[in-house]
């Protein structure tokens, strides 16, 4: 047993000693690694200082090598400079030297130029001296002074001219007497000849036809209501008689007369016929009537090349188109007219645009919203003025009756060419004239009382409709009103037979179901 442990501690203490032996070489070849791995890297340290300071070398040769280019580069600039501001010296130099040659040439100049003057004075006081010493001479022989023979050269010079003027002028006289007529009559009959206008003779009535005779019991509607409404919203007498097939439009206003039959037209075709539609129906025609006034308008200043028109002289263009002067559509006198214009001021060798400018716009005094109490001529100069027309065509307007006093060329020519379209055979009706004028004061004088919104003369100014606001006129007013336009009438106005006067006085009130 003892044998057995000396054996096992025996056993123990070898593997001991191996192990302390295996450790022993360990360290040894630990060591030899160790100083391995120490000596490469010393020399890789040193390769690496090495490199390093090659590169450090090679960085500072480049920066020296860059930075004596640059210095190199600015040693050139700096001596290109200098070389140009040694250039720019010799020629400051050179113009220096050049200026004061310049200078003492003028001076030089200057020198003979002032010893040349005093050699002129001295001639000028030479000539002068002999020039007196001849007058002197002269008016010692002629025993004038010098004043004296100017005096009696220049009053023989007007004589010889007197008598050459007066000669010429007699034969300028002499030669226009004989062409002046002959010339005179052939730029009229030409310009006459030139332009070709129909014959338009107005009336105050319109017959509207419907195919059938039923149609005027639904005009006239139940108890007379409907043509009652269509009389107070268009101020136009509609007369339904026996006549087949047709209805009669009573009234002086050409333009009522119109909004009447497209109204009706309207209505006939639209089968409604009630007061509220016919009252709907007329304003619309109104608003048509009034774009259709705009168009014609339009239409007649570019048919006649006049351009530039402000817009409310081409709509009271327009309006001449239902408008009568002395029986004569207005918009066709005008018209004429302008053309007349155009044709004479070009044989006269005047501007023809101007002249039928003139010749359309002299008689828009006839047709404004308002009519003050003006000569037309004086109104519609008053509106050429207002928008911005040439003087000289406001001129040819006012001055075309002569109210105002011609200051140009284009007034003359309008007054002619206006009494060439007037006074020919069937263009003029005066009674025509002369009962709208009197249809038209009828309306006006109930117009000036207050509280009157509307007023229409129909029957042929046998009656008067005179329509007051609710509002302001009560029930007796109207009967005093009724009876201070008649007393008024009869005072003031001339006229055949008898007028009667009817005050319309309603109340409406109107309201919306939504």
């Amino acid at each position: 047993m003892i044998q057995v442990i000396i054996y096992v501690a025996i056993a123990i203490i070898a593997l001991a000693i191996g192990a302390a032996a295996t450790m022993i070489v360990q360290k040894s070849m630990a060591q030899s690694r160790a100083k391995i791995i120490i000596d490469d890297a010393v020399r890789e340290a040193e390769d690496l200082k090495k490199n390093k300071m090659l590169e450090g070398r090679e960085e500072a040769l480049r920066i020296t090598s860059d930075a004596e280019k640059q210095a190199n580069q600015r040693l050139a600039k700096v001596q290109s400079a200098e070389a140009k501001m040694k250039n720019r010296e010799i020629q400051l130099n050179q113009q220096q030297s050049e200026n004061q040659r310049t200078r003492n040439e003028l001076e030089n100049t200057r020198a003979n130029l002032d010893a040349q003057s005093a050699m002129v004075e001295m001639k000028k006081a030479e000539v002068e001296k002999l020039q007196r010493t001849a007058q002197d001479t002269l008016e010692h022989i002629s025993g004038l002074s010098s004043e004296e023979a100017k005096e009696k050269l220049i009053e023989s010079l007007k004589d010889e001219a007197k008598t050459a003027a007066a000669s010429y002028i007699n034969d300028i006289m002499d030669e226009a007497k004989m062409t002046a007529n002959k010339e005179a009559k052939r730029i009229v009959v030409q310009s006459i000849q030139r332009v070709a206008t129909e014959t338009a003779i107005e009336n105050s009535v319109t017959v509207f036809h419907i195919d059938s005779d039923e149609i005027k019991g639904r005009i006239i509607g139940r108890e007379g209501r409907n043509i009652r409404a269509l009389e107070a919203a268009t101020g136009i007498e509609i007369i339904v008689d026996d006549t087949p097939e047709a209805i009669v439009l009573s009234g002086f206003d050409p333009v009522r007369r119109e909004i009447a039959r497209l109204a009706l037209h309207q209505l006939v075709a639209d089968g409604r016929i009630h007061p509220a539609r016919i009252e709907e129906v007329v304003a619309k025609v109104r608003k048509q009537v009034e774009e259709e006034i705009i168009e014609t308008g339009k239409r007649t200043a570019i048919d006649l090349g006049i351009h530039g028109l402000h817009p409310d002289l081409i709509r009271m263009v327009g309006k001449m188109k239902y408008r009568s002067s002395y029986g004569q559509n207005l918009l066709q006198h005008s018209r004429e007219t302008a053309n007349l214009c155009a044709i004479m001021a070009s044989e006269l060798g005047l501007n023809p645009k101007k002249a039928r400018r003139a010749g359309l716009l002299h008689d828009i005094g006839k047709v404004p919203d308002e009519e003050p109490e003006l000569p037309h001529a004086l109104l519609g100069m008053k509106l050429a003025e207002k928008y911005k027309e040439k003087p000289e065509i406001c001129n040819a307007i006012g001055a075309h009756h002569d109210e105002v006093e011609q200051t140009s060329l284009l007034a003359p020519i309008v007054q002619v060419c206006d009494a060439i379209s007037g006074a020919r055979p069937g263009a003029r009706r005066e009674i025509v004239e002369a009962y709208i004028k009197r249809l038209n004061d009828l309306e006006q004088l109930a117009m000036s009382y207050p509280g009157v919104i509307k007023t229409y003369a129909i029957q042929a100014g046998r009656e008067l409709r005179v329509i007051v606001g609710a509002d302001k006129i009560d029930d007796v007013e109207t009967e005093k009103l009724s009876a201070e336009i008649a007393k008024r009438i009869q005072d003031e106005m001339t006229y055949p037979g008898q007028v009667k006067i009817t005050v319309i006085r309603e109340t409406r009130s109107v309201s919306f179901a939504k």
